[in-house]
């Protein structure tokens, strides 16, 4: 029994070590990389000039057409991420600030994410790698309920979310395989109409949101002039009051759900194609860049 008891409690030790091994391996590899998505882009970059940084979740990502920013002789960059919420916008804006960017104008997608608090667990798993390294990543984790298992155990959060940070991502990022999140300086155009064109937000409200509070406060203290925006809806949708009850909450936020309209500019009801983007994206320039 004794010997059993020696052998389980070294087998413990080896397995503990093993997974510090892999934990400073895993780690090692996403410090060196910065051109998988979006997140690495920022953690591993220095200052960067922009005048105008785009913030928010798909509705952000396929809706405003960088290059069209660029036309106008505006340096943009849009970071919005596909499933994200407000806790990765907050978050990913703290880390540009910590890396001196420059940003005069934040445009931050703020309609359908300002109804949860929650983090997105695909999107923030991206941030983990770099838990240890950073104080911004670790204190803006530290009151989830698994911020324990995710910080002390090594290689927990690399084990639980395998399919995102584990061995095939981080090979992927030691032989430095590009995706295509970078291309279009961020923005990410949509087909024409593949998706469901039908939706109910009849029982989505919107919240005193945390993080919007955050983002506001983050571009106020660093001077960034903030454009918070609800971005367009197909006509089909239950519950478009959701949008006058935002506006009610958070009476400066920009209310362009009808901005554009017509099915045919959409992929599917939350999300416009490349047209209707590039007709959005154009009403926005007009009404606050060409003045």
């Amino acid at each position: 029994m004794k010997q059993f008891l020696i052998f389980i409690i070294k087998a413990l030790a080896l397995l503990f070590l093993l997974a510090v091994v892999l934990d400073f391996l895993y780690t090692t590899v996403y410090l060196e990389s910065s051109n998988r998505g979006k997140m690495d882009y920022v953690y591993n970059s220095v200052a960067r000039n922009y005048d105008v940084v785009i913030l928010g979740s798909s509705r952000a990502n396929n809706h405003f057409v960088a290059p069209l920013f660029e036309k106008k002789g505006l340096k943009t960059f849009n970071y919005g991420m596909s499933g994200g919420h407000l806790f990765e916008a907050s978050l990913l804006l703290k880390l540009m600030i910590e890396r001196k960017y420059n940003i005069k104008n934040v445009i931050l997608e703020t309609d359908l994410n300002l109804s949860n608090e929650q983090r997105a667990e695909g999107i923030a798993a991206k941030f983990l790698p770099y838990i240890h390294n950073s104080e911004i990543i670790k204190n803006h984790f530290s009151e989830e309920k698994d911020f324990n298992e995710l910080y002390y155990i090594p290689f927990y959060r690399y084990v639980v979310f395998e399919n995102r940070i584990g061995f095939r991502e981080m090979f992927f990022n030691a032989i430095h395989k590009k995706t295509n999140h970078l291309h279009n300086s961020g923005y990410s155009p949509l087909e024409n109409g593949k998706g469901n064109m039908k939706n109910d937000l009849t029982n989505l409200k919107p919240l005193q949101n945390k993080y919007y509070e955050e983002i506001k406060q983050i571009c106020k203290a660093n001077n960034i002039n903030l454009i918070a925006v609800m971005t367009p809806m197909c006509t089909n949708t239950k519950g478009l009051n959701y949008f006058d009850k935002v506006k009610q909450l958070y009476p400066e936020i920009h209310n362009y759900e009808k901005a554009v309209e017509g099915d045919q500019y959409f992929s599917s009801c939350g999300h416009l194609n490349d047209t209707g983007a590039r007709l959005f994206t154009s009403v926005i320039i007009k009404d606050f860049f060409n003045k």
